[in-house]
């Protein structure tokens, strides 16, 4: 179905439709292969509470956006590579039901679908996808993620120290190393995590100290691989340039594990049967 709808004018005209729906907020999205294979609302588990976000599923890519007039304008569109997705479907809470967890090497985050039959379509299209796009490009599958951030409703204490309690003074804050929600006190330190930024973020205490013991385990490693050649280096007599007969003689504290931390009405409605 993909191959049959490249390229073609209906195929242009659904990508056209969705870009001007963002309009000059969002990315263009027509490109030579591309194909737009459905759309859906799902329900997105954000920092503050659940929010519906509109989603498109390409061939190559995932696109999600928040609802400004349904069918008419979104915005705050995101853009992520289908080949750096991993799936995990989730257990249900009494809050979300019909969860997965889109991971990706940036940003991991949490969805709901409206009925179980919907996450398993679209989990099924994105798993298609994915496993379409790694056979073609001979990529291995992504084995790293970034940490989802954990709601700020989940708790009122901070998960780190488990003594400050948060109010509207006391702020909550996310390490965004492992995604707990931490005070002011327990995340004071920034790192360089180029994978997810540029620049120093935030984490807590104890990431900090497991990424600076990481950092140093690896400048070990790169220095013991370089002493060899270092010492071969310096043991290595230049030549004179003259020609010459003569022949050489030479205990941590974590967050319980099985604590849940983690509902839309329309359904998955894909363009093609």
């Amino acid at each position: 179905m993909m191959d049959h709808l490249a390229n073609t004018e209906i195929n242009s005209q659904r990508i056209a439709a969705v870009e001007n729906c963002f309009g000059a907020s969002g990315q263009p999205l027509a490109l030579p292969g591309r194909v737009l294979l459905g759309e859906g609302i799902l329900t997105k588990e954000c920092r503050k509470k659940p929010k519906p976000r509109i989603f498109f599923l390409f061939n190559d890519i995932l696109v999600y956006g928040s609802i400004v007039i349904n069918k008419r304008k979104y915005n705050s569109q995101h853009i992520i590579p289908l080949e750096d997705v991993t799936l995990e479907t989730l257990p249900d809470t009494l809050q979300m039901k019909n969860r997965w967890m889109i991971k990706t090497s940036k940003k991991s985050f949490v969805v709901s679908a409206a009925s179980l039959t919907e996450r398993k379509e679209w989990i099924s299209h994105l798993e298609e996808c994915i496993k379409h796009l790694l056979t073609k490009t001979g990529r291995q599958p992504c084995t790293e993620h970034a940490a989802p951030w954990i709601p700020d409703k989940a708790t009122d204490i901070c998960m780190r120290c488990t003594q400050t309690k948060f109010s509207t003074l006391t702020r909550r804050h996310h390490c965004r190393k492992c995604g707990f929600v931490v005070c002011a006190d327990c995340s004071r330190q920034r790192f360089l995590m180029p994978r997810l930024s540029p620049k120093p973020l935030r984490v807590c205490n104890l990431c900090y100290r497991q990424l600076l013991a990481d950092k140093k385990k690896e400048a070990e490693a790169d220095r013991r691989q370089t002493e060899p050649i270092r010492s071969a280096i310096q043991g290595y007599e230049p030549s004179s340039g003259d020609d010459s007969d003569k022949s050489d003689d030479e205990k941590t504290e974590q967050w319980p594990a099985d604590t849940e931390f983690y509902t839309s009405e329309v359904s998955w409605s894909s363009f093609h049967s």
